[in-house]
């Protein structure tokens, strides 16, 4: 025999589900076109600050990365600029895998810091011969525009990553040594 009051509950189960999912289809829109005025304030101050961290085409970025010492430790608008908004990501990216690798070696075993250290020596050789190829390319002065302008990221990249590596295989040089004492 069935109880009657347990259809009751179910009745009751299914009304909260039912607006328990329309609140969420509130919360979430499924198109850009349904955000609201807010959200595109949100975005385009977001939009407004990464174009104020990208060059554009013509433009030459005053960033000496000569000077500085140890990239990790610039604010944010002291990064580099780039052309293209995913070599900013990528940079991005870049900067928080070294931070992550720079706070891994404090806890880090000595295997896993020479294993490191050896795949680094050996990316850090593979960096400088890209980095020597688009100084070259760079040289030719063949390019269009855009390729130029493509190939100035990349080199930038390749400097700035050449940077974060020297420094990272520096850390894990001190560390091997004071481990191996």
């Amino acid at each position: 025999m069935i109880n009657p009051g347990s259809n009751v509950q179910a009745d009751e189960m299914d009304n909260d589900f039912d607006s328990e999912m329309e609140n969420e289809k509130e919360m979430k829109k499924t198109s850009a076109f349904e955000a609201d005025m807010d959200e595109d304030l949100e975005s385009e101050a977001a939009l407004a600050q990464m174009a104020g961290s990208l060059l554009m085409e013509g433009e030459e970025d005053d960033t000496n990365l000569d000077e500085i010492e140890n990239i990790l430790e610039l604010p944010d608008t002291g990064y580099p600029k780039f052309t293209l908004a995913k070599n900013k990501a990528r940079f991005l990216r870049m900067v928080s895998w070294y931070r992550g690798k720079e706070e891994w070696i404090e806890v880090a075993p000595l295997s896993g810091v020479t294993k490191l250290f050896k795949q680094q020596t050996k990316e850090l050789e593979g960096i400088r011969s890209s980095k020597l190829d688009y100084e070259m390319e760079l040289e030719t002065g063949t390019l269009t525009p855009s390729q130029r302008s493509y190939r100035r990221d990349e080199l930038k990249m390749c400097r700035v990553q050449e940077k974060m590596a020297v420094h990272l295989i520096s850390k894990l040089q001190v560390k091997i040594k004071s481990g191996r004492r």
